[in-house]
């Protein structure tokens, strides 16, 4: 009597958690850039002399576009894709936390910081997550809407830090111009490994 062996088939890891992954990498960081302007008031106050209430109008922006933004946002996530919008996100969040580098003006930090950076992370707000858990889950939707929910708060718990000492031993403009890279660094992550659906 002849016994066939048993298959066992392999399971890698499922797509979701590899667009999960990317989604939480996307908002960590998109939390830490919105929050970044905090540890930036003292540093510009010395440079350029501007008082707290004008370099508070450009957090102000952006805080008021970041929560704007989010429901146009999910329109344009549905009309041409989460990839392209959050990637389009992160170049804008680049270029405003980028173009900051060579500001001389007060107007200029609130088109950078404001509105740019504002856009760019909103667009990657909370429905960015929502969106994703309702198109790649239903088993752990939950699970993972609170974890992309959470890393909000741990993006800024990660990068404030890090920001505010290099703000303060080597300058604004290579906190700035960190930032800057970091968006880009995760523009080919969103690129090539998040999909619209499964």
């Amino acid at each position: 009597m002849t016994t066939t062996p048993l298959r066992t088939r392999r399971r890698g890891v499922h797509r979701a958690w590899i667009v999960a992954g990317v989604a939480f990498v996307a908002i960590l960081g998109a939390a830490g850039f919105r929050a970044t302007p905090g540890v930036l008031i003292t540093p510009l106050q010395e440079e350029f002399g501007w008082s707290r209430g004008t370099i508070s109008l450009a957090v102000s922006v952006n805080l008021m576009l970041y929560g704007l933004t989010a429901p146009f946002a999910a329109a344009l996530m549905d009309r041409f894709g989460m990839r392209r919008v959050v990637s389009c996100a992160l170049l804008l969040v680049a270029a405003g936390s980028g173009l900051t580098i060579l500001m001389n003006a007060s107007w200029q930090l609130v088109l950078c910081w404001g509105v740019l950076v504002g856009l760019g992370t909103g667009s990657m707000a909370l429905v960015f997550a929502a969106t994703l858990t309702d198109r790649w889950f239903v088993r752990h939707r939950g699970l993972v809407t609170g974890v992309l929910t959470a890393g909000g708060a741990t993006g800024q718990l990660v990068f404030l830090p890090v920001l505010a000492s290099l703000a303060q031993t080597s300058g604004w403009r290579t906190a700035s111009a960190t930032v800057a890279g970091a968006a880009l660094a995760v523009v080919p992550l969103v690129w090539f490994l998040l999909r619209d659906h499964p």
